[in-house]
């Protein structure tokens, strides 16, 4: 059920919002205040477990971290993994296998700075493994190209497009171009990627939301924005208390029959 109402919330009428969670806890909070949906951060999840981001989480930690936030929601989880954490496409499709057998509908999976080429074979192992289950899928493709400034300009849109028609081909169906915020530049890719939705990151002085999807994006990502922010806030107060400051956690706290009633 959930797999075709995830698919079905790229198709409007409104954006879909995924304000990224990266536990239990931020998942369940989040799907509170009403999000349709739940989208996990690669670096806040790899944070919470104990690693740095960057493909390197243990396959084993994605999944115990995949079940304990779909064992606490109701509405879709789509999870980011990386590059797959491998260039083997094969174990990324059989990880990708698990990360849905634990309770994920839906996936993120990027090229980074990686080959094109190699992001089509992971994109239509995963495909095919998963055709074979029953299971309906989203995988999201993202490319890294604004990210990572690979091209600028025009030069970019086209990379993107390329890319897209490229990985849409190995079976993806979305795409997430993190970096992008030129409106032009969103609607040009929006109207080439066609009928594929596109996914965008929240970076600062973003357009406001129906702006964005005047000019065809279907899907805002906050990325690992409220996880940094969380570490921050944390960090503040905690450095307050060590100097002996207590006022300010008990004004900004969550109150905790609030918090424990989330898990009732």
């Amino acid at each position: 059920m959930s797999n075709h109402v995830f698919r079905s919330l790229h198709q409007g009428p409104a954006l879909l919002l995924l304000p990224n969670a990266w536990d239990a806890v931020t998942a369940r909070l989040i799907e509170s205040l009403g999000a349709k949906a739940i989208a996990t951060t690669s670096a806040g999840l790899a944070w919470s477990r104990g690693y740095p981001d960057g493909n390197a989480l243990p396959d084993d930690q994605l999944i115990a971290a995949t079940c304990d936030i779909a064992r606490v929601i109701r509405v879709p989880l789509t999870v980011d993994i990386e590059g797959g954490y491998s260039d083997d496409p094969r174990a990324v499709a059989r990880l990708v296998a698990r990360v849905v057998a634990a309770g994920a509908v839906g996936i993120n999976i990027e090229d980074g700075a990686g080959s094109p080429d190699l992001m089509c074979k992971k994109i239509a192992a995963i495909r095919e493994n998963i055709t074979h289950s029953g299971v309906d899928l989203f995988i999201n493709a993202r490319t890294d190209v604004c990210l990572r400034g690979i091209a600028s300009g025009a030069a970019a849109i086209e990379e993107v497009i390329h890319r897209a028609s490229r990985y849409r081909a190995a079976g993806c169906d979305g795409l997430f171009v993190p970096g992008l915020a030129n409106t032009d530049a969103m609607e040009a890719i929006a109207a080439a990627i066609k009928p594929m939705p596109l996914n965008i990151m929240a970076v600062p002085n973003l357009p406001p939301t129906d702006m964005l999807q005047k000019h065809g994006v279907r899907r805002l990502s906050a990325g690992s924005a409220i996880a940094q922010a969380a570490l921050a806030c944390t960090r503040h107060l905690a450095a307050g208390f060590l100097a002996g400051t207590m006022s300010e956690m008990f004004a900004a706290g969550a109150e905790y029959g609030a918090a424990n009633q989330l898990f009732a």
